[in-house]
């Protein structure tokens, strides 16, 4: 079985940062793509930033030239350092990867991290 564990959220003061990660476990051959996601209060779910087996990196506006998302492919880890941080960014996050099974493809999701950003 495969597991997304997650960490680092918090409560920190707006203009401060936090390093969030998500690590991989089970039984996988490989991680093709990791992602974060964000849901704030009363909204949807939606995409911060992604990276996939190339390396090709994707943000959502919101989170460009503030948070810089990364993987360690020998830990089976991946990273989302947030600088800068709103109010607005306050939320649960969610790690999300894509992973080569026995059985083909599997996607899954973590439990969630809280992130508040508030004075």
């Amino acid at each position: 079985q495969v597991q997304l564990v997650e960490s680092g959220g918090g409560l920190v003061q707006p203009g401060g940062s936090l390093r969030l990660s998500c690590a991989a476990s089970g039984r996988f051959f490989g991680i093709n793509a990791m992602a974060w996601y964000r849901q704030a209060p009363g909204k949807q779910r939606e995409l911060v930033a992604s990276i996939n087996s190339g390396g090709y990196i994707n943000y959502a506006d919101s989170a460009k030239d503030r948070f810089t998302i990364s993987r360690d492919n020998a830990k089976n880890t991946g990273y989302l350092q947030m600088n800068s941080l709103r109010p607005e960014d306050t939320g649960v996050y969610y790690c999300n990867a894509n992973l080569d099974e026995v059985s083909g493809v599997g996607y899954y999701w973590g439990q969630g991290t809280q992130v508040t950003v508030s004075s």
